[in-house]
């Protein structure tokens, strides 16, 4: 995160003893990514966050890839995928390379049976349906439809439910997540012009700390195998921390679009960025205000990345035939554009009601066995 916070208690300076009102010691942890480097938070537990009384199992959940070197468009529909009860048994991942998985998840239960982290990625959660509260050692965030949940990884969590009826759109990124460069200052602040602010990021509020022994399930995902880890305390006794190292929420519907007199290029719609791949969030806009602006996106050519839209609501102007929470791919180095009339219907338009994230990613992206049972078929015949 670009910016400092803290919650809870903690002692005055970094790195020195922190006493408990009974006399005995908090234990310190710092929590941080590329090694020493990198955004880190300092975090003061009840008990040592390193007690590991047992491993129950270990068990594979690497996604079955269907086609490897794709060259084909295809449209999914993702709304296909079957809700389940468990949270991590609904996750289907649907398109993977080296750097990301795009996973799709139906869950219908919360997490009350065990605690999760994902030591391989950060993740962004974007919640298409449902609403509840992601719980973590650091705090809780309340989240709804349209929020984007952005967690470091190795960050224990559990999400809860309002309901039954939940979907999740998913990237885990095997690189770091930050907001795009280009909208912060040298000090890391973002800029006037950026289409949102730090106002906009709900980082956790309400620490909880438990100060609990027993037999606690963390369930871990490292290369691509979760791994039933048995903690000997409530992984949830953090008694206070600070940083930049967190999670945070940030809603579609707080992105301020960027337009212009003619057609604007998708970057103008990023929203979050790594080395490897970026994240854009479509919002409802005013269109292009050129006298003879055509509003739909001109043909071009995925020459660099594969370009994959997730269609949250409203009409997306340039494709036919598409309905919410499907998803399109694009494969590089062949050229796409607007559906069959979608350019012509888009003249004299003045504004749209689309909502849609789109992932650009550097390297080709694999199409998942999973992803083939939901598949609508010809898709790449579309524009004749």
């Amino acid at each position: 995160m670009p910016f400092y916070h803290k919650l809870g208690k903690i002692p005055h300076k970094r790195h020195t003893t922190f006493k408990k009102p009974n006399g005995s010691y908090y234990y310190e942890q710092l929590f941080g990514t590329i090694g020493f480097d990198g955004m880190s938070s300092l975090l003061y537990h009840e008990h040592r966050p390193t007690q590991v009384k047992e491993i129950i199992k270990s068990y594979s959940v690497e996604p079955e890839i269907a086609v490897d070197k794709n060259m084909l468009a295809y449209s999914l529909k993702g709304f296909d995928i079957k809700p389940q009860n468990d949270f991590l048994d609904s996750r289907t991942p649907v398109l993977v390379n080296s750097d990301c998985h795009i996973v799709l998840a139906a869950p219908k239960q919360s997490m009350t049976k065990y605690f999760y982290k994902n030591a391989d990625a950060d993740e962004i959660i974007f919640i298409h349906k449902g609403s509840g509260v992601l719980k973590t050692l650091l705090g809780s965030i309340d989240f709804e439809y349209g929020d984007y949940l952005v967690i470091p990884r190795g960050m224990i969590y559990q999400l809860q439910f309002q309901n039954e009826d939940n979907r999740h759109f998913i990237v885990e990124s095997y690189r770091p997540i930050y907001t795009p460069k280009r909208y912060r200052n040298w000090f890391g602040q973002h800029l006037e012009h950026s289409p949102y602010c730090e106002r906009d990021l709900r980082p956790p509020t309400n620490l909880e700390t438990h100060n609990e022994s027993g037999d606690f399930i963390i369930k871990v995902k490292k290369q691509g195998m979760i791994h039933e880890y048995v903690y000997a305390t409530h992984p949830f006794d953090v008694i206070g921390w600070d940083g930049y190292n967190f999670p945070y929420a940030f809603s579609i519907h707080d992105f301020e679009p960027i337009t212009g007199r003619v057609h604007q290029p998708p970057p103008v719609h990023q929203t979050f960025e790594t080395d490897a791949f970026v994240v854009c969030s479509f919002c409802p806009r005013m269109y292009d205000y050129h006298p003879e602006a055509v509003p739909a996106p001109y043909n071009h050519s995925n020459i660099d990345s594969d370009e994959v839209l997730y269609y949250v609501d409203g009409d997306f102007m340039s494709r036919n035939d598409i309905n919410a929470g499907q998803i399109t791919l694009h494969p590089a180095g062949i050229p796409h554009g607007p559906h069959p009339g979608a350019m012509e219907r888009s003249i004299g338009k003045k504004q749209t009601e689309e909502l849609a994230v789109m992932v650009d990613t550097f390297k080709p992206l694999k199409v998942t066995k999973q992803a083939l049972e939901i598949d609508a078929g010809n898709y790449h015949k579309s524009w004749i």
